[in-house]
């Protein structure tokens, strides 16, 4: 199972970067807990400057930029 954590204050890129992870886990089935963390402090924690960010499995995959849907497909698949 995956743990995804969305790090985001609540920009519209924050908000589109949620939707789009639940929409692709809900699509491709993948098992997965998402956590939203809107607090900057634990920003820090993962080292990172800028929002929005996607953690995997405790990993900065992204920050400061929305991937692609195919994109967050293909890093789900691979860190499955």
């Amino acid at each position: 199972m995956l743990e995804i954590k969305v790090l985001g204050s609540g920009c519209p890129n924050c908000v589109k970067l949620e939707a789009m992870v639940k929409e692709v886990i809900t699509e491709k089935n993948i098992e997965a807990n998402i956590e939203k963390v809107t607090d900057i402090n634990k920003f820090a924690d993962y080292g990172v400057m800028l929002s929005p960010a996607l953690v995997i499995n405790e990993k900065v995959i992204v920050q400061g930029k929305l991937p692609t849907k195919w994109t967050l497909e293909n890093w789900f698949r691979e860190l499955q």
